[in-house]
């Protein structure tokens, strides 16, 4: 027995159905697609803030080491306050240095979603276009 035309043809029903499915399988690639984008801009903001902190952290040992020595120096001038003037002094190296890279990485963390904005923008104006 031969098929029709009419037989092997697709309902507007399924087809309404099949395009309702595809939309939503975009829609959630989109989103998908936005979530790793933030994800990754949040770790690396989250490394920079916590670089930040060990930098804050550093430089209030440096300033303790730095009021240390400077009682040191004015109560008796021996040459233990050179020591803790040198210790200061590589507190403030190590605060600058943690400050340095944590501004790094919190100015390069990018956590919107630029890809998933531009790949949003292609499907609405395809879906525009195509209707």
């Amino acid at each position: 027995m031969a098929t029709t035309p009419a037989q092997d043809e697709r309902t507007i029903g399924q087809l309404v159905a099949d395009a309702s499915h595809d939309m939503s399988t975009i829609v959630r690639n989109e989103i998908a697609l936005a979530k790793a984008e933030v994800t990754g801009g949040v770790k690396v903001a989250g490394k920079g803030v916590g670089l930040l902190s060990g930098a804050g952290f550093v430089a209030l040992l440096g300033l303790i080491f730095l009021f240390e020595t400077l009682g040191f120096v004015l109560a008796i001038w021996l040459p233990i306050s050179a020591a803790f003037g040198i210790v200061t002094a590589l507190l403030f190296i190590v605060a600058a240095i943690l400050g340095l890279m944590g501004k790094k990485a919190v100015t390069s963390a990018k956590p919107k979603p630029e890809k998933a904005i531009t790949e949003a923008q292609k499907t609405i104006a395809a879906v525009k276009s195509a209707a």
